[in-house]
């Protein structure tokens, strides 16, 4: 085998590599979420790039509440706010949670907590539509504790959820 094509084989390798360096694969198919600001691993530029893919690849929570916006418990599944800010390394102190109609709500970092708020991509096992407040949609344990049935919590609740801005 010539030195070229060694070179060429050895650097085929390592490109898994370079896609994996920063931890985050890049999207495939249509970005449904995008997170910036103070985030040390992106896919794209200075962000993070989703798709349905790479949401259902991080660690799935599921959910069973009802919400003041349904009927009855739905049986929320997405990756816990928690979760998707710590495989960003995420360090600010409040998020910028905003909405496809650029709809806007700030929420304290404290509630990206285990056990807090998901951001969920389906909805009763479907996913939902942008009709039925998809394609994401933050949604808290509300049924878990008295402390997440406040008008405060509520109205962090954004649905038809695009991008988070972790700000200092």
């Amino acid at each position: 085998m010539n030195l070229h094509k060694a070179l060429m084989a050895f650097g085929l390798l390592l490109l898994p590599l370079s896609t994996m360096a920063n931890g985050l694969d890049t999207p495939a198919g249509p970005i449904i979420l995008t997170v910036s600001g103070e985030i040390s691993v992106t896919n794209t530029d200075d962000k993070a790039a989703f798709d349905r893919r790479l949401l259902a690849q991080l660690p799935p929570t599921t959910i069973e509440t009802s919400t003041i916006w349904t009927e009855g418990v739905q049986t929320f599944t997405g990756v816990s706010l928690h979760a998707l800010l710590d495989e960003l390394d995420a360090h600010g102190q409040e998020i910028r949670a905003h909405a496809v109609n650029d709809y806007m709500v700030t929420i304290p970092i404290e509630d990206a907590k285990e056990g807090g708020a998901i951001v969920a991509y389906l909805r009763n096992g479907e996913i939902m539509s942008l009709r039925d407040k998809g394609p994401l949609w933050i949604v808290y344990p509300f049924d878990s504790d008295q402390d997440f049935r406040t008008e405060t919590i509520y109205a962090r609740s954004i649905w038809q959820l695009d991008r988070l801005e972790v700000v200092k």
